[in-house]
């Protein structure tokens, strides 16, 4: 009897080019606008407190309690939908084009050019994947603001977004875009840099090879609660002034750079920094989960360069 065949061995490739982008940009979306969307509460609260200091000026709790006595529970859920929506965007653009300008910079440099100036690639690549991100994020974060600052504005994330633009056109979608910036590209670059200074630093005490899975979402989740807390410090007085360049409109021929002088000269040091502790606790709680979740949808999809 003849000896059979051997069956050919199938092998499944990695993914690579857009499929791989694609995956990564999937997996940043779900950590991103699943983590954001939990955090709505403590969002609507954070945003109370650094547009209304004068009524919300005992931290965090007593600000719970003082919007569920005058606005219901319901409040507390104000602005999920644009919230949940806008970075799902964000983290796709932010996460992906991390991974892309980092391959891209790293292809330029060289290995080993890349890899002793690591810092200035992870920096650079989370800057440029920044700017793309926000411009996804800016119309709806704009929305969510407006939602959360005007009670009763509009019935959530399309009614919002429906009367803006009816009522004072696309531009004001991206009256805030200056702030976001300000805000966003420093916050992701130190988001970034130190998640990836204070990983580094826990692998190289042991076998990475080695690790188990529980354990390595650990290593992301303690690397991003620190990378949340420096982000969250960076980027404080600019996110108190998005939320109050978003909360009413300019007046006629008032620029955005002039609202901005504007608003920073009222402030003070001081007011810029109204909110910290709630934020803190946000972006401590939002980084960490967005590390861990990302890390493990990743591996789940086989993403890995």
């Amino acid at each position: 009897m003849a000896a059979q065949a051997a069956a050919p061995q199938l092998t499944k490739s990695k993914p690579e080019g857009i499929d791989l982008y694609a995956r990564f940009a999937l997996a940043g979306a779900l950590g991103c606008s699943i983590t954001h969307g939990a955090f709505t509460p403590v969002d609507v609260v954070k945003t109370r407190i650094q547009l209304d200091p004068a009524t919300y000026n005992r931290g965090m709790i007593d600000g719970f309690r003082k919007v569920i006595q005058s606005e219901g529970v319901s409040a507390l859920a104000t602005g999920f939908g644009p919230t949940f929506a806008g970075y799902f965007m964000q983290g796709a653009f932010k996460f992906g084009g991390y991974e892309f300008f980092q391959k891209k910079i790293g292809e330029t440099l060289g290995a080993e050019t890349a890899k002793n100036n690591r810092t200035a690639v992870y920096m650079v690549s989370a800057g440029s994947a920044e700017f793309f991100a926000s411009i996804a994020l800016c119309p709806l974060e704009a929305t969510r603001i407006r939602l959360v600052s005007t009670p009763g504005f509009a019935n959530g994330l399309v009614g919002g977004f429906g009367k803006i633009l009816k009522n004072e056109g696309i531009g004001a979608f991206y009256s805030g875009f200056g702030p976001i910036l300000f805000k966003q590209i420093p916050y992701t670059i130190t988001k970034f840099v130190a998640f990836e200074k204070v990983s580094e630093a826990i692998l190289s005490q042991f076998d990475k090879s080695q690790m188990s899975a529980g354990a390595s979402t650990a290593v992301n989740l303690g690397s991003g609660l620190l990378g949340g807390f420096a982000a969250a410090i960076v980027s404080q007085p600019a996110d108190t002034m998005l939320s109050k360049i978003n909360k009413t409109k300019g007046l006629p021929g008032e620029s955005t750079a002039s609202r901005l002088l504007k608003i920073g000269k009222e402030l003070g040091v001081r007011g810029s920094f109204a909110g910290l502790p709630t934020r803190l606790f946000m972006v401590g709680g939002l980084t960490a989960g967005q590390f861990a979740i990302y890390g493990d949808i990743k591996k789940l999809l086989g993403a890995t360069q």
